[in-house]
């Protein structure tokens, strides 16, 4: 395990916890933590033997927000803040975009960043007692790590805008009606493990395919993604996963996924 405002923690051999790890500030977002996470997100893409993330947060909070004393002047000059050359970026705004899932767990505060964070993830479990907020124009500004561009997307126009325009808080019952997430669980991120240990178990190539044919419809739409399906499927074909699947079936039992 690394220790620094961002942990990475090896689960299981092929899931990737990464934690938010500033709990006396409510895991409020410096540029250094964000940076950090970018490096978290980058071991998860890089590493061939991890086939499946876990976005959590150590304290009571998830996060409080920007650090907006130091993000503000990162952009005035009408820039997003850089990130560390050749990482991913968690809000997929800008630099690497990740191929491989991640499942994130949230619980207390979950403001701006946490929201942004949260819909650029796969799966969301939240714990009870979670608050949500996009408060930007509260401050003078509006939100610019992904908000306007997934929320409407995800929980429909009117549900966006009754929050993105009043900057009002919502609570856990309130995401789950409109479908921003997809569990509210006592222990959000146990849960979250569960499910990426569900999901680890699965053929990682037809995981990562599965992915790509959802990201490509979202960027380039239905016509690029239906060309995608079939150039995509043709070389896992060849895996060996791909073998030992029909092998399971055949055989009726547990298929053993090795990634290749």
């Amino acid at each position: 395990m690394s220790e620094s405002k961002i942990t990475t923690e090896i689960h299981n051999e092929h899931i990737l916890k990464i934690g938010l790890n500033r709990p006396a500030k409510r895991n409020a977002f410096d540029l250094e933590m964000y940076h950090d996470l970018c490096h978290a997100y980058t071991q998860l893409e890089d590493d061939p033997n991890l086939w499946c993330g876990v976005l959590f947060a150590h304290g009571d909070h998830f996060t409080g927000g920007l650090d907006l004393a130091q993000w503000a002047p990162a952009m005035q000059d009408g820039n997003f803040p850089s990130i560390p050359d050749d990482t991913v970026d968690p809000l997929g705004i800008i630099g690497r975009h990740r191929t491989k899932p991640i499942i994130v767990a949230v619980q207390g505060y979950c403001f701006t960043i946490g929201i942004e964070l949260l819909l650029a993830c796969d799966i969301r479990v939240v714990a009870p007692n979670t608050h949500f907020a996009q408060i930007e124009i509260k401050r003078g500004i509006y939100p610019v790590g992904g908000a306007t561009i997934r929320l409407q997307r995800e929980v429909g126009w009117g549900n966006a805008m009754r929050y993105l325009l009043t900057g009002d808080g919502f609570g856990a019952d309130e995401a789950y009606r409109i479908g921003l997430i997809q569990e509210i669980a006592d222990d959000a991120p146990a849960r979250a493990i569960e499910l990426a240990e569900v999901v680890a178990k699965q053929a990682p190539l037809g995981v990562y395919a599965t992915l790509r044919s959802a990201f490509i419809t979202v960027k380039d739409g239905d016509a690029a993604a239906k060309a995608d399906l079939m150039p995509t499927l043709r070389p896992i074909f060849d895996s060996e996963d791909a073998q030992e699947g029909v092998a399971s079936f055949v055989e009726r039992r547990e298929a053993n996924f090795k990634g290749r």
